[in-house]
């Protein structure tokens, strides 16, 4: 059975949305999913799953939200082989770097070992019901390559 973590961090609400769907499509497959607040969750944690979902909305011109930079740290001293991961986010093109925390998490879940699975979905501001569509979605075929990988 498919055992996978969603840790998103969420200020007006938009991300967080994204991991409910995303969780829904995660749940429609019959895996099993938790959904954590990155401030209720240690990174430690990660360790634990075969499939690991980070969710963050970009702040100011590019970095994490401050809430996820504890986590973001303590990312350093886990090891994440063999783990199937992906990111998502809330992002805003009014600033110059367009969803940049994404892109930073991707790299430290890269850094650690875990291995990308599908690319970064961001979504400008609010998702719209299309949007919340894709999440989901996203979700469904993160389980497909969290299966195959407990499998082989």
């Amino acid at each position: 059975m498919a055992d996978i973590i969603v840790v998103y961090a969420s200020m007006t609400g938009n991300t967080e949305e994204m991991a409910e769907a995303i969780a829904a499509g995660i749940r429609a497959e019959g895996a099993e999913v938790i959904v954590k607040s990155v401030m209720d969750a240690s990174a430690s944690e990660l360790e634990r799953h075969d499939g690991i979902l980070l969710g963050a909305y970009t702040w100011g011109d590019g970095e994490l939200p401050d809430e996820f930079l504890d986590f973001y740290e303590e990312m350093d001293r886990v090891r994440l082989e063999g783990r199937a991961a992906a990111v998502f986010g809330s992002c805003d093109s009014c600033y110059p770097a367009y969803g940049a925390a994404v892109d930073l998490l991707n790299e430290k879940l890269q850094e650690v070992g875990a291995e990308l699975v599908l690319p970064g979905l961001k979504v400008e501001l609010s998702p719209s019901s299309e949007e919340m569509q894709e999440c989901r979605q996203y979700g469904s075929e993160f389980v497909g390559y969290v299966r195959s990988r407990v499998r082989g």
